[in-house]
């Protein structure tokens, strides 16, 4: 991005949460921007109040006569088709026309990169990153996947001396980035669509760590050589003597520098400890003194729908994107943990046909583990249907005899017919829609 001069920019699927943070940076820098997406949607809805024009008609019929300009840069996400009418346009007319991970890449340039890569906690682990910056008062600015529940902000800009931005494995988008510190959060296989093998997904993340320019961090029992971190292991950070509070966790925390007792952090479950060691590492490699770094942690708030509790009609509603068979069971252990004696429920909509394809035996294994299942019908995202694969075939693999499909405008009347005290709403689709309509009855959850 050319930060000297004016330009003009086309999102194609801007409502995005990772595309919508870059073309807030563009409008931010004093570019013109522009968006399409298929929906209106409350975040779309923000970026006109900010003064992004977005629109909601693929056609070209729609592309006002500024849009038609060869001048015109276009951003789209790896989610969108090389069929959509207004990208085949831009693509024959010659535009210049980057994928979204192309276009980051290009505005970190050859700036002090710190970078998140993983199956699970990518944005929980760049969120805390970013706070821990915010509060020691770093110069830099943080591109991210998701909305820090402080402030509601998906791109925090305070310099640009450090950029932090979550390197999505999709696509092979991370490939793109050649950071100065990275963390590796986990490397399990997904995106089978994309990678055909598990083989070829490790690969792709053996490859990123080659890219890493200085310190490379992975958590504990991720096989690649880098600084280690995790919770009661043998790691150079190393998480022990956990304890739960009334808000989260405090623990003790060994460095390759000391410990430090008594490290507290205002998040629910074991693998947002974990996430909370791989930033404290990221930081402590940076050269940020660690009392500041720790200091800082314990005022985080924590990330839009990641592990978010709430209280309504005499029950917890949970809040998370989980959307992966390990981040559903991370979430029952956390409710086992604090919720012991409370029946629970959980509530999930499926991301995507492929997905659920794939990992169909593990979502059957991991959901039997509630006492109630109820599934919504897949949330297709960018694909189309794959025959014989549905909710449905999900739920009748399922071994629990208390389960069922509802629709999503049947959320709130199922809650309130199950006796369950603890209910769990996951998913990456559009459930968290449905779950903004229920907040106006929720109140935060200040104990565990």
């Amino acid at each position: 991005m050319n930060r000297s001069s004016q330009n003009s920019y086309y999102f194609i699927g801007v409502g995005g949460v990772g595309m919508s943070a870059l073309a807030r940076l563009c409008k931010a820098k004093g570019h013109i921007v522009y968006g399409y997406d298929r929906t209106a949607t409350p975040l779309t809805y923000q970026l006109e109040q900010e003064g992004i024009t977005v629109g909601y008609d693929a056609s070209l019929d729609a592309l006002t006569t500024p849009l038609m300009s060869k001048e015109i840069q276009v951003v789209y996400t790896a989610a969108i088709s090389s069929s959509h009418p207004q990208l085949a346009f831009y693509l024959k007319q010659g535009n210049r026309v980057v994928k979204r991970a192309q276009f980051l890449a290009e505005i970190c340039g050859e700036e002090y990169v710190m970078a998140v890569a993983g199956t699970h906690g990518k944005t929980t682990t760049s969120s805390i990153l970013a706070h821990i910056l915010l509060k020691t008062q770093q110069s830099f600015t943080a591109i991210l996947g998701g909305f820090l529940n402080e402030g509601q902000n998906n791109l925090i800009q305070k310099g640009n001396d450090i950029f932090v931005v979550e390197a999505d494995e999709y696509d092979r988008s991370f490939l793109h980035l050649y950071p100065s510190i990275a963390c590796i959060t986990s490397m399990e296989a997904d995106h089978l669509d994309i990678y055909k093998t598990e083989e070829e997904f490790k690969e792709a993340f053996v490859q990123f760590s080659n890219q890493v320019k200085k310190e490379l961090v992975v958590a504990y029992g991720v096989p690649l050589s880098g600084w280690t971190y995790g919770v009661d292991v043998n790691a150079d950070y190393k998480a022990f003597n956990l304890c739960i509070t009334p808000t989260g966790y405090s623990f003790d925390l060994k460095t390759p520098s000391g410990v430090f007792e008594k490290v507290r952090i205002n998040l629910l479950g074991k693998h947002n400890v974990e996430n909370a060691l791989g930033a404290i590492a990221m930081a402590d490699l940076a050269g940020l003194e660690l009392e500041s770094v720790l200091s800082a942690l314990s005022s985080f708030k924590g990330v839009y729908r990641r592990m978010n509790v709430y209280e309504w009609e005499q029950a917890i509603v949970l809040d998370d994107y989980a959307h992966h068979p390990t981040e559903i069971r991370s979430v029952y252990q956390t409710l086992k943990s604090i919720y012991p004696n409370q029946k629970n429920c959980v509530v999930f909509q499926p991301h995507l046909f492929s997905r659920t394809r794939d990992f169909m035996e593990e979502f059957a294994t991991v959901l039997g583990l509630f006492d109630e299942v109820i599934l919504l019908d897949i949330y297709p995202a960018r694909e189309e249907p794959i025959e014989g694969i549905d909710s449905n075939t999900l739920l009748k693999k399922i071994k629990n005899k208390q389960k069922k499909i509802i629709q999503k405008q049947e959320i709130k009347t199922t809650l309130q017919h199950s006796d369950a005290g603890v209910f769990a709403l996951l998913g990456a689709g559009d459930i968290g829609e449905e779950i903004q309509r229920l907040k106006t009855e929720f109140t935060q959850n200040e104990t565990v």
